[in-house]
């Protein structure tokens, strides 16, 4: 699908900073990618009142009508089974009838990724959804999968994401033979947890990935593996440290700069270089995690974005839709029909 327009669903009233940032994001968005168009979801006057006096083309940022909010202290399977005017599940609902092609959200996670898998379903074949950010490397950029949504995860689930996770390297990212390597407290392969232990000679084994052995977390931000597989306990641990650690670095940088007039001076001629390189360690800038292995894409954003990370969500819906993602982890896993919920 070259030349169509992505339809993005956004849910407007999801995350620390919504609506406002939200909308903002989605104005961005709108303005620096003809081929989107965004559906506002959330309550229409409120959204309205955001939106008056702004400039953009009303044909590509519309507004969907929901009353209802869930928010991250209800349990998820009940509120989007009893919340169905919900800004969330309203979104999910228009891409799982096809009038948008993705949803995008930084309201619960957990509302998120049940929704996602009762709503939109997932492709037959695919045991469990995992949540997959990039993460920043000294190589570029790395699929951190599972970030969160599959703790206590099984070797059989650990393959699959490694599937997923190359096609989506090789597809969005164009890595023709993405590296994939499986976290553990060593390289050898007789060490791990009884997980690892299971699954690194299924990994071994497989012919359609580039398995490269166990990863180190040490090693991660070297880049030395494209897809880094894990289950979530893992996976969020090390995705929440990369934040922390990368914000902590940030402002030690910035204080230490404005020490002294020498260090003044010496930031003035470093600022370029300075600002892209820790542009590049910026996870707003990769603009949350995709949600594999359903019949649509789901892009969850951080619970805090701002409009800067809405934007980049909302743009990594262009390349997943167009490459048709799921269409090709349907052809490696599936067999194309949704499974059950």
């Amino acid at each position: 699908m070259e030349n169509e327009t992505v339809r993005v669903a956004l849910d407007a009233m999801g995350g620390d900073n919504a609506p406002a940032e939200i909308v903002q994001g989605a104005l961005d968005a709108v303005a620096a990618h003809p081929e989107i168009t965004v559906t506002l979801v959330g309550k229409e006057e409120v959204l309205k009142g955001l939106l008056e006096g702004k400039e953009y083309d009303q044909s590509r940022l519309t507004i969907v009508n929901a009353t209802e909010e869930i928010t991250c202290d209800e349990a998820p399977v009940e509120a989007v089974r009893k919340k169905r005017d919900s800004s969330i599940t309203v979104a999910l609902q228009l891409v799982r009838k096809g009038e948008c092609d993705a949803f995008v959200s930084a309201g619960s996670t957990g509302a998120v990724l049940v929704g996602g898998t009762i709503l939109v379903g997932r492709i037959r074949g695919v045991e469990r959804t995992p949540l997959a950010p990039l993460i920043p490397t000294e190589q570029g950029v790395s699929l951190l999968i599972d970030c969160g949504a599959n703790v206590d995860a099984r070797p059989s689930q650990l393959v699959q994401f490694a599937v997923m996770g190359s096609v989506y390297m090789k597809h969005v990212l164009g890595i023709e033979n993405p590296r994939v390597g499986i976290v553990n407290i060593g390289v050898e392969e007789e060490k791990g947890n009884a997980l690892v232990k299971e699954t690194y000679p299924l990994l071994k084994e497989r012919k359609d990935i580039n398995f490269v052995g166990s990863v180190e977390a040490r090693e991660i931000p070297k880049g030395v593996a494209d897809v880094i597989v894990c289950e979530a306990f893992v996976g969020n641990v090390i995705l929440k440290l990369y934040e922390g650690l990368a914000g902590t670095l940030l402002s030690k940088i910035k204080s230490g700069l404005v020490s002294t007039t020498r260090s003044k001076v010496g930031a003035w001629l470093a600022k370029p270089a300075l600002k892209k390189t820790l542009k590049d360690f910026d996870t707003a800038e990769y603009g949350g995690a995709p949600m594999l292995g359903l019949n649509g894409l789901v892009v969850k954003a951080h619970g805090n974005s701002t409009r800067v990370e809405i934007r980049n969500a909302i743009a990594q819906c262009i390349a997943f839709v167009k490459e048709d993602i799921s269409g090709k982890i349907r052809e490696h896993l599936g067999t194309g029909a949704p499974a059950e919920s």
